[in-house]
């Protein structure tokens, strides 16, 4: 890969999407662009919606309908930009933060045993979620933001947040499954890391306990 020099200074500039304008800045995440990269929508001040966004090619690039990633990343860029202003910290966290290769061996495991992949993780000796958000917090903190609103269903990014000092409203994202798989997805997400999924009858206060729960150690990458 050749190495160039990136010019520093600002970097705003209008971004277009579904026909509505608006100004964007880019940053590396804390830790680096292997990290990930802060996206600046506007003028976002404390109490800003934020969404906390790990990879997935599959979902998002792809258009795959076996995850809820491509809906929940658009839904959160249209609460954004519905507000006119707002934060993405995109992390290089793909397949859980294991990687995309570790993903398609989880995904070929899980349709011969019928597991999920989270138990397919853990049968290929992989963490069942290896993300952390340590750098996303940080980011944040960065940016001057000591309270926002979180765009998740996720209780482990509200935790890691609040244990760096920043005050988090979840504000959870409700999609509609694109397949059976995905639905089965969003099931043991909510059965094996308790995500509150908008579509049960659960309610995201009945999950409160979990936000106490340390933010997970790193794992090396296989």
């Amino acid at each position: 890969m050749t190495i160039v020099a990136v010019p520093t200074g600002d970097t705003g500039h209008r971004f277009t999407r579904g026909g509505r304008d608006i100004r964007v800045r880019v940053q590396e995440v804390a830790g680096g662009a292997g990290d990930g990269h802060v996206l600046v929508f506007g003028e976002p001040a404390d109490n800003c919606l934020v969404r906390v966004h790990s990879r997935c090619l599959y979902g998002e690039a792809l258009g795959s309908q076996d995850c809820d990633c491509g809906p929940e990343l658009a839904k959160a860029l249209d609460r954004i930009q519905d507000e006119g202003a707002g934060v993405l910290v995109y992390l290089e966290q793909e397949g859980r933060g294991c990687g995309l290769v570790a993903k398609a061996h989880g995904y070929r495991e899980s349709e011969r045993s019928g597991a999920d992949t989270f138990t397919s993780y853990e049968r290929l000796g992989l963490p069942a979620d290896a993300r952390t958000y340590t750098h996303a917090a940080t980011s944040l903190l960065g940016l001057g933001l000591s309270r926002v609103r979180l765009l998740t269903n996720n209780p482990d990014k509200v935790a890691a947040l609040t244990a760096a000092g920043i005050a988090v409203t979840a504000v959870p994202l409700a999609t509609t499954p694109l397949s059976d798989r995905a639905a089965q997805y969003l099931e043991a997400k909510r059965q094996r890391r308790g995500h509150w999924i908008p579509t049960d009858t659960s309610s995201w206060e009945s999950q409160a306990a979990l936000l106490d729960r340390p933010e997970p150690q790193p794992h090396g990458r296989n």
